[in-house]
């Protein structure tokens, strides 16, 4: 039987949903999906600077979650700059 999920901290939200190349309509680039959970590890990692073990407690995860969790989200981001697609944020209003 598989461990149950445990509920993640998730405080921030970001003012966009979509983050996109210019000039070239969404309707034409395949989209990428950041997670909320994507999107608050990375921002407590590289944004704020907090070190792993804190960010993971903030996150209410351990530090193996919380860095799988980072290196998705920076996988992510990554391809969309590099090939040119549209990052889109899940769970966002």
């Amino acid at each position: 039987m598989a461990r149950p999920r445990l509920c993640r901290r998730l405080r921030f939200r970001a003012k966009a949903r979509y983050f996109k190349p210019r000039g070239i309509p969404l309707s034409r680039l395949e989209e990428i999906v950041l997670t909320r959970e994507e999107l608050e590890a990375i921002k407590l990692k590289d944004y704020d600077g907090l070190e792993q073990t804190e960010a993971a407690k903030k996150m209410n995860t351990s530090q193996s979650t919380f860095q799988r969790i980072l290196a998705s989200a920076r996988k992510k981001i990554v391809e969309s700059v590099v090939e040119g697609k549209a990052l889109r944020i899940s769970g966002q209003p």
